[in-house]
């Protein structure tokens, strides 16, 4: 269910069973991506001024519902389609453009009970412990291992009884029942450990449990409570280091998650710790603080911390991203003085995760980390100096009363919708080499119905045929940063009897070393006949201001 399920006492089970999605924004809401930002937002404005608007899809009405202006319709969506990626190029800094849908500017305007859930392998769950320290109103935290999914859909699992879950929370706020959930603790998550995990909880957050360990960075080693000499370490990275990556924003799915970090590992600078003597839990967001220098006056560091097992495989357990010229804030770019020292901490990603016995902690520290993060203009040598530069962990000590924790409800929802497949799905993630050139291109490629991981087929009820396909590619040759291509292209299908319509859009960015330059189509089709075609094409400086 990807859109605003709002409910009345209740309803919420049935609501499910039955698929209906309705908008009903008194009494309670929930929602996922897009829809989940625009539900923060409302939660700080009055629902007497609450008003949307935005750009619509570029699929069409169904003519059984709208009739004959299905067309009208469908041209109206597609003359006001925007082209983000060209739109977000031109806000690179944290401007009024970004300020006004974040709830980080001010938390405490929100005055109802908030439920925040998420997932570690999703791209926005940062703001949940964000918000539990920040909110002054009735709140909760949840965090489960999964990836841009509802929780009872969740994967990687355990999935759980997400509904369930969701209907005590509004039963006691809108409906005055006493349903003991807000007795058990206010943050509770999945604490990964050796391929599973198990859930822990705080009663509080920031948690006054959770203290900060340091660990010097020295050449080639991490040491706790010592301060290693200073030494200068020099580093480039190649412009392919990140393919292991994974998905910025996972939806659990073969392939979506960090792979083994050796690869990534190879083309960074490292530091190792001993191995542990202990178990050690790892809860919050760790920060590295760096003592460093580059020879460009534009370069980023990304920064992963690994666990290392006794075999040499890598596992990521968290990283974080700082483009050097944002480290005074993302509100505008500060350039760098090549050759200057800077202090500058980098946090990571919020984690909970158990470094077992005997692995050992990694620092990697690189200057690129493609394809999540578009290369800098030039290749950057970066220097880190040894002494002041070090990784700050947050350390939770065990507590027993994980055990006792009240376990959740198996997952429920609805009956799927009756769906026919008619053709198999098709999912291929690959990298290729060519070793006369240097290039390295990685690919992305899907083919199904868009419902999960069906592939091509008939929604009965409506007897809809759907078919989805989508094609990511990016280019990068090694060692010249100004090679990077990125391009997505997907096609959307819908047929039932002699209607069928299609969608085929294409979007992909180059740039120099001032600027961007991104274009895209956006063609659509009845039958054979294309009836619109949109083109977008923009040269966007690197600086760009609005």
């Amino acid at each position: 269910m990807n859109g605003a399920l709002a409910v009345a006492r209740y309803t919420l089970l049935e609501l499910s069973r039955r698929r209906i999605l309705l908008v009903f924004f008194i009494i309670g809401v929930v929602g996922v991506a897009v829809v989940g930002i625009g539900l923060k937002i409302f939660a700080v404005v009055s629902p007497v001024n609450f008003t949307t608007s935005g750009p619509p899809g570029s699929t069409p009405p169904d003519p059984a519902l709208v009739g004959e202006r299905w067309r009208e319709v469908w041209a109206d969506r597609l003359e006001r389609a925007v082209f983000f990626p060209e739109l977000w190029l031109r806000h690179p800094h944290r401007d009024e453009y970004w300020r006004h849908g974040s709830v980080g500017e001010d938390p405490g305007r929100i005055g109802c009970p908030v439920y925040a859930v998420g997932g570690w392998a999703d791209g926005y769950t940062n703001a949940i412990p964000r918000l539990l320290a920040s909110l002054r109103a009735p709140r909760k935290g949840l965090v489960g291992p999964w990836g841009h999914e509802y929780p009872h859909d969740g994967a990687p699992g355990p999935a759980i009884g997400f509904l369930q879950e969701a209907l005590r929370w509004w039963d006691r706020w809108l409906g005055g029942t006493d349903t003991g959930i807000t007795d058990e603790p206010s943050y509770r998550v999945w604490m990964g450990e050796g391929g599973g995990g198990r859930w822990v909880a705080e009663d509080s957050w920031p948690s006054s449990r959770v203290t900060m360990r340091r660990w010097t960075l020295g050449p080639g080693r991490l040491a706790e409570d010592a301060r290693a000499p200073e030494a200068r370490l020099e580093w480039r990275s190649p412009e392919t280091v990140g393919l292991a990556a994974g998905e910025w924003c996972s939806f659990g799915l073969e392939g979506d998650l960090p792979g083994d970090q050796r690869a990534d590992d190879a083309g960074s600078l490292t530091f190792d710790s001993e191995p542990l003597a202990e178990r050690l839990e790892v809860f919050g967001a760790p920060v590295v603080v760096l003592d460093v220098a580059v020879d460009r006056p534009e370069a980023f560091v990304a920064v992963r911390l690994n666990e290392v097992l006794p075999d040499g495989a890598s596992a990521r357990v968290t990283y974080g991203i700082l483009n050097l010229a944002h480290r005074s804030g993302h509100g505008r770019r500060v350039r760098l003085e090549p050759g200057r020292r800077y202090r500058v901490p980098v946090r990571l990603n919020d984690v909970a995760h158990a470094f077992a016995a005997g692995h050992r902690l990694r620092v990697a520290v690189s200057t690129t980390y493609w394809p999540v993060v578009w290369p800098s203009p030039e290749p950057v040598t970066l220097s880190v100096f040894t002494g002041e530069s070090a990784l700050e962990l947050p350390i939770r000590p065990p507590r027993p009363a994980d055990d006792r924790l009240p376990r959740f409800e198996e997952p429920e929802s609805g009956p799927p919708a009756r769906y026919t497949e008619l053709s198999a799905p098709r999912f291929q993630r690959s990298v290729a080499r060519d070793p006369a050139t240097g290039e390295v291109v990685y690919t992305v490629a899907s083919e199904g119905g868009g419902f999960g991981a069906a592939g091509r087929g008939r929604l009965e009820e409506i007897d809809l045929e759907v078919g989805y396909s989508t094609r990511r590619q990016y280019r990068m040759r090694e060692a010249e940063p100004l090679s990077a291509r990125a391009e997505v292209v997907q096609t959307t299908t819908l047929h039932r009897g002699t209607w069928m319509v299609r969608v085929e859009t294409r979007a992909w960015c180059t740039a120099t070393k001032d600027g961007f330059q991104v274009a895209g189509t956006l063609e659509a089709f009845e039958g054979q006949r294309l009836l619109r075609s949109r083109r977008w094409d923009a040269r966007i400086p690197r600086d760009a201001e609005g």
